[in-house]
């Protein structure tokens, strides 16, 4: 297990503007060139603000994409603030993304914003869904929001974008938080899926969700073994608890208000931490590359671009887990070579 620490954060000579509130990563060959990821950190409590840059860093250096990683921001500051549930700026990245890659919680953004994200979900562009996207929004009372619908108790849209785009909204713990773990195991009947080459060892440090509302239509590639502490090597929990498994990486499709069927991936497994299992790495950059209909690898080149050194999870208006860090967008460019 993982102590609580600090992520590295070097800032580099080739930091984007303040004014952006985002970082873009660009200018890279690969098979991506040309295409562009937009990935929307925001989650107060699986350090998306730590994993969306190395992802996307990863997918610019090694693959070519042009990657724009949205983080929350205090507005008065302009740091990255986990805890500002409705600063989002930069969501407009998306009218040009081919793929968007979500891994918020419990956001609330105002409707200005909300309607970049609402216009890419019904655009039949491929989708991503990492952990608490499942619960990605919550409009809480205010029903006159026009996108209230997204949050994750809606009636109007039953589960929100969680259950109605990702397959599932937030249902419940089925591991115990912080205590048990989640070791991947592979869908035999899927095995030979793209996303799952070179995919071996997953485990994450986040324990298992609990996943009740899948259609049929998914396809499964990975159940969660619930298991003792979480340390990789520990042994399976006896019992109901995996009788059976539940699903933390599946497949489906989503048919939006203008008829266009997107590609849509989630997993609940996403945690900073959990992205440092190199399995899951390459589990996630198979996804964008078999999403955007490129060729996947054999063994995906999933290396960090820059030191990677993930925060273990935890509440962040708990203020231990998130002390004072003056962090801007600009700290997660690239080095200059």
């Amino acid at each position: 297990m993982k102590k609580i620490s600090s992520l590295f954060f070097a800032i580099f000579p080739l930091a984007a503007p303040l004014a952006s509130a985002q970082i873009v990563y660009d200018g890279f060959d690969g098979p991506g060139n040309g295409r562009h990821i937009v990935l929307i950190a925001g989650d107060e409590e699986y350090r998306t603000e730590e994993s969306m840059p190395m992802l996307g860093q990863i997918l610019a250096k090694k693959y070519g994409f042009k990657c724009t990683v949205i983080f929350s921001i205090d507005p008065e500051t302009g740091f990255v603030d986990p805890n500002n549930q409705e600063n989002l700026p930069g969501l407009d990245a998306l009218n040009d993304a081919d793929m968007m890659i979500i891994g918020t919680r419990f956001r609330n953004p105002p409707a200005e914003d909300m309607k970049h994200i609402d216009n890419f979900v019904h655009s039949g562009k491929p989708i991503m869904g990492l952990r608490t996207a499942t619960h990605a929004f919550n409009f809480g009372k205010n029903t006159d929001h026009p996108y209230a619908h997204y949050g994750w108790k809606s009636e109007e849209w039953p589960g929100g974008f969680g259950q109605q785009v990702l397959g599932d909204t937030w249902v419940n713990h089925h591991g115990k938080h912080k205590v048990e773990g989640c070791r991947g195991i592979i869908d035999e009947e899927n095995k030979d899926h793209p996303i799952l080459k070179g995919v071996t060892d997953v485990f994450a440090e986040s324990d298992v969700y609990g996943i009740n509302k899948l259609t049929g239509d998914e396809t499964i590639l990975m159940y969660g073994q619930v298991t003792e502490t979480l340390e990789p090597d520990s042994k399976p929990v006896a019992g109901e608890q995996n009788d059976p498994m539940m699903p933390v990486v599946w497949v489906k499709e989503f048919t939006g208000d203008k008829g266009k069927t997107s590609k849509v991936i989630t997993t609940t497994m996403g945690a900073s931490v959990d992205l440092d299992n190199e399995g899951l790495r390459r589990l996630v950059i198979n996804a964008v590359l078999w999403a955007l209909d490129l060729d996947v690898p054999e063994k995906a080149d999933v290396d960090y671009v820059t030191p990677f050194n993930p925060t273990f999870y935890g509440n962040m208006k708990d203020k231990a887990y998130w002390p004072a860090k003056a962090i801007k967008p600009e700290d997660f460019a690239l080095p200059a070579n």
